[in-house]
């Protein structure tokens, strides 16, 4: 269902998923990802796989980068400071005010438990999105399957268990994609 953009409509999306979803930037980015490639159709998912990858190789805060990214590709350079702005800004605010009341209960068994139970729910929202990402490329010829396994399987080890960073881990996964590309059909 594709909708009209608009800089309000725009700014009311980047303020409210800024500021309503929870564990971190790649919720927040997946939850944007629904919003402008699924929902809205303002975004492809190629353009939403390039500002992610994109931001997640700048220097300093991922979601930022990537709300910066996402309005610029919706509405230029004002859709970008507009996204930038509504989805940080307010919660920037509200960060302050729950890490205070966090440090003065920090010893209290309840705010303990609604820490833990937290971490668990980001933990499996962030898988969520990491299949919402890779699910349309395991779909189709079982060579793009297994490349598209290869890739994230040697991306992963290579970021947890050697603490690889992200630039010669996409470096490497480029060339590996590139190198180990399907054949085109025949055209006709």
């Amino acid at each position: 269902m594709k909708t009209e953009r608009s800089l309000g409509k725009l700014t009311n999306i980047f303020f409210r998923v800024g500021n309503t979803t929870f564990g971190g930037g790649y919720v927040t980015m997946a939850v944007l990802g629904r919003e402008l490639v699924d929902l809205r159709e303002w975004i492809t998912k190629e353009d939403y796989a390039l500002a992610f990858a994109l931001a997640r190789v700048t220097p300093g805060t991922n979601v930022i980068a990537f709300c910066a990214a996402a309005g610029w590709l919706v509405l230029g350079v004002a859709g970008a400071a507009a996204a930038v702005f509504a989805s940080s800004a307010p919660s920037a605010a509200i960060a302050v005010l729950i890490l205070q009341g966090i440090e003065s209960g920090s010893s209290h068994p309840w705010i303990m438990g609604a820490l833990a139970g937290t971490v668990a729910a980001v933990s499996g929202t962030m898988w969520s999105i990491v299949l919402w990402l890779v699910r349309p490329f395991l779909r189709g010829q079982a060579r793009n399957v297994l490349r598209t396994l290869v890739i994230f399987g040697g991306s992963f080890v290579a970021s947890w268990k050697f603490g690889i960073t992200p630039v010669p881990i996409l470096a490497a996964a480029m060339v590996l994609a590139v190198v180990w590309r399907t054949k085109e059909p025949a055209k006709k």
